[in-house]
């Protein structure tokens, strides 16, 4: 399921028949390019509290433009660079 932002077993066997030159499969979403004043804002929210609520993800992500899945796997990035840098 798209909206889920899981992959099943098979999707990922589709994307590398794709990646090997097959046509079948989805396309990769594109990489978000990230303003720098979303990123600023993003930083200052995640000093604050480094986990977010869906209300709060969705507050955000309209003051952003970003859609919600976008917000979440921003947050998931950071925790984990921060685990990296601890």
């Amino acid at each position: 399921d798209e909206s889920s932002g899981y992959e099943s077993e098979s999707a990922g066997a589709e994307r590398s028949a794709a990646e090997e030159g097959g046509t079948r499969g989805r396309q990769r979403r594109a990489r978000t390019a990230f303003t720098s004043e979303q990123i600023c804002r993003l930083e200052k929210t995640f000093q604050r509290q480094k986990y977010l609520g869906a209300t709060e993800r969705r507050k955000l992500a309209a003051a952003l433009q970003l859609s919600e899945i976008q917000i979440k796997t921003w947050f998931q990035n950071r925790r984990m660079k921060l685990k990296r840098q601890i």
